[in-house]
């Protein structure tokens, strides 16, 4: 993952790489965007035991909670969908309260996740990261409402 973090890095030109949360955060008030590399503080606090329930997904969501951040989750399909979109039949499910994904045995997101958002109190975006500009228009709020010209998925915490 820090080697990725890297190579995203030396892609754009308006991020910067962060090590810890204070960085993150100068980073963030610099009006760029933090690139974590946050193996270090994994390292330090061991904030998960070590399953294959846990992906970056959940680091993800634990860095957010450390941050007081949105959560966005990027992946290669348009957002959570009632069963493996490759699949006949299979909807995209553009909002979903967090418990609800506690039933679901698969998704585009790790198993993990839904426990955390709950624990964290986050909310959290799925969106298909192939288009860095739905990232970007998420990043940026510059959606209306929720409406917006491309698929995600919002999952809330009530």
């Amino acid at each position: 993952m820090d080697i990725l973090a890297k190579l995203l890095n030396d892609k754009l030109a308006f991020t910067e790489i962060s090590y810890t949360i204070d960085e993150a955060k100068g980073i963030a008030d610099s009006n760029k965007i933090p690139i974590m590399i946050c193996s270090e503080i994994l390292k330090e606090n061991e904030p998960f035991k070590h399953s294959w329930d846990v992906t970056s997904d959940s680091i993800a969501a634990y860095i957010a909670s450390l941050l007081d951040a949105k959560l966005l989750i990027a992946t290669n399909v348009n957002g959570i969908y009632t069963k493996d979109p490759s699949l006949s039949g299979a909807e995209l499910i553009n909002e979903i309260d967090v418990n609800k994904l506690l039933t679901f045995d698969e998704s585009s997101i790790d198993l993990m996740l839904p426990t955390l958002l709950i624990e964290y109190g986050l909310d959290c975006y799925v969106v298909n990261g192939e288009f860095p500009e739905r990232v970007l228009s998420i990043m940026g709020n510059e959606m209306n409402d929720g409406d917006c010209s491309f698929e995600y998925t919002f999952i809330h915490n009530e």
